[in-house]
C-alpha cells in the first residue's frame, strides 16, 4: 500500500506520521541515509502541518471579523 501523497494527508495524519520520525530518529537505530530521509520527510510534514495551522486560524479571523463567532478572551497569569 502506498503512502498518501502530501495533497492528500489530513493534518492529524500529517501529525501522527511526523510524531513516529521523532520517535524513529530518537531511537538512534537508523541508518544514516535513512535518517536523513527521515529528517526531510519530517521538515516536508512540519511545513505541512504549519500551512494547515495557518489556513485554520485565518478562517477564524475571518469569521470573528464577520461575527460569526466572538473571539476568545485569553486571561493573564
Amino acid at each position: 500500500m502506498s503512502e498518501p501523497k502530501m495533497e492528500e494527508l489530513k493534518f492529524e495524519q500529517a501529525l501522527a506520521r511526523l510524531e513516529e520520525i521523532v520517535r524513529l530518529l530518537e531511537q538512534g537505530e537508523s541508518t544514516l541515509d535513512e535518517s536523513l530521509a527521515l529528517f526531510e520527510e519530517g521538515v516536508r510534514l512540519a511545513r505541512f502541518c504549519n500551512d494547515k495551522l495557518d489556513e485554520a486560524e485565518a478562517k477564524i479571523e475571518i469569521m470573528v471579523k464577520e461575527g460569526r463567532i466572538e473571539p476568545l478572551e485569553v486571561e493573564e497569569a
